[in-house]
């Protein structure tokens, strides 16, 4: 492929009116420097793709490229081709790889730590921990940082939502009930645990399904497409089917590790503690204090 036919296959792109911090731009490679590429919205605007990221074979002078724009440790404008793990006003789950007296430092992904100021953390963070943060920009300084309060950033608006829309799920929290996920990055739901047939951990995006737009602004959600019978197996059915893939015996009783249980069954410790229950009722699975089996 010629210089002219790498330009016009990328011109399906469009390019970005004006540069926008913390967000992926589509930008026109404009000239080359020393430095890298510098690249140019509608607007005129330009920011550097420093070296490291330029591809001369698929960046010449005129291509639209697809970068990701923050701000380097002088507060520049800087663009990358490397993607962080959530864009401005996404959430994710964050390493905190530093800390000063000031705030953290967490690795999103990109070679410039994103801050997380003392005044948006809702506890002490420590090295090696994570947490869910959204990240926001400070119009004031144009620079990006990551905040922990995400309450206020949670729509109270339900418009055009509905039972059984399907939403894009983030586990955020482990609560008595559930587990708390941020639905399309807007909404705060609930995941109750009797409906949950796999292992969840917080950070974990899940495809979800509303049940209900409740009245405090607040959505209870589902895993399964609801009347999907098909996608709702027994959770008694799961363990006869499971002691029949492990020849009918088991070493696993109601005082096993939560955490394994959870592994091996896909259910919490809770709703595995009912199901046997139910199954050893109807004679379908026995047990002692050390193993469970398929009753004859």
């Amino acid at each position: 492929m010629n210089h002219k036919d790498t330009v016009a296959s990328m011109q399906t792109k469009t390019k970005n009116l004006m540069i926008e911090i913390g967000k992926i731009n589509t930008l026109e490679v404009l000239r080359q420097s020393d430095n890298g590429l510098y690249l140019q919205s509608k607007d005129d605007s330009e920011v550097l793709l420093p070296n490291a990221y330029v591809d001369t074979a698929t960046m010449p002078i005129g291509a639209l490229v697809d970068v990701f724009v923050y701000t380097d440790s002088e507060d520049r404008p800087v663009a990358a081709t490397q993607m962080p793990l959530a864009q401005l006003g996404e959430f994710g789950y964050f390493a905190v790889v530093g800390y000063k007296s000031y705030g953290a430092f967490v690795n999103w992904g990109l070679p410039k730590d994103l801050f997380v100021p003392l005044s948006q953390q809702k506890e002490y963070f420590h090295i090696g921990e994570k947490y869910i943060l959204r990240v926001c920009l400070d119009e004031e300084t144009g620079r990006l940082y990551g905040t922990q309060k995400i309450g206020k950033w949670l729509s109270r608006d339900m418009t055009g939502l509905h039972p059984n829309k399907e939403v894009a799920l983030l586990v955020i929290a482990k609560t008595p009930l559930g587990y708390k996920v941020v639905a399309d990055g807007l909404y705060e739901g609930m995941l109750f645990e009797n409906e949950i047939f796999e292992p969840l951990q917080i950070g974990d995006k899940k495809i979800g399904y509303i049940k209900k737009v409740r009245s405090d602004f607040k959505l209870d959600i589902s895993l399964q497409r609801i009347g999907d019978k098909n996608n709702q197996e027994p959770l008694e059915t799961k363990i006869v089917t499971i002691l029949g893939e492990h020849g009918g015996k088991m070493a696993y009783t109601t005082k096993s590790d939560a955490e394994q249980i959870t592994e091996i069954f896909g259910m919490s410790k809770k709703n595995f503690k009912r199901a046997l229950g139910a199954l050893k009722e109807s004679k379908r699975v026995c047990g002692d204090d050390d193993f469970i089996w398929l009753c004859k």
